[in-house]
């Protein structure tokens, strides 16, 4: 999903690097472990609680050791002078629905019958020749107890269908 939308990995290749970007998780995690300690708190959802106030801190009162500045006043500082990586999200093309690029990939190759097999059902394929590879978009939606298949070849959608979820032995 990450590379239709663009989004590389981009790795730490040096012990500084990583350090970098380590310190401030060590340094919060310790402190969330102490505060819960102090405060007696032996539950989850105080354990929350002591989480949510800790963020509340980091990001909108303490001055950041590296920065100098306040997150959440840098942050939008950066968004009001466009000095941010944060974009409106838009659909890449060709895709026209969301279920295209937050979907479960699969692909087949078409056979001479131009059907493919998917969880031991056989789906007929319309529009493409027979030993051509198609690229599955599966959906599921649970609640409805279905799983929603987008056919796509060389970036066109060839066909929509649905299979019931119930006998398939995935899980979601």
């Amino acid at each position: 999903m990450m590379q239709v939308l663009g989004v590389e990995v981009i790795h730490a290749l040096s012990p500084q690097a990583k350090g970098k970007i380590e310190r401030p998780y060590g340094w919060m995690q310790d402190r969330i472990v102490r505060t819960c300690a102090l405060e007696n708190i032996d539950s989850i959802q105080g354990g929350r609680a002591v989480l949510r106030e800790e963020l509340d801190r980091y990001n909108n009162h303490q001055v950041h050791s590296t920065t100098g500045e306040i997150p959440s006043i840098r942050f939008a500082r950066a968004l009001k002078e466009g000095n941010s990586l944060f974009r409106p999200f838009a659909l890449p093309k060709p895709y026209t629905s969301p279920k295209d690029v937050f979907c479960l990939r699969e692909r087949r190759l078409v056979n001479a019958y131009r059907r493919i097999s998917l969880f031991g059902r056989e789906i007929q394929v319309r529009k493409v020749l027979p030993h051509e590879e198609v690229e599955l978009h599966l959906i599921p939606d649970q609640d409805k107890g279905v799983l929603d298949i987008r056919i796509w070849c060389k970036n066109q959608i060839l066909q929509s269908t649905t299979l019931p979820l119930d006998g398939m032995r995935v899980h979601f």
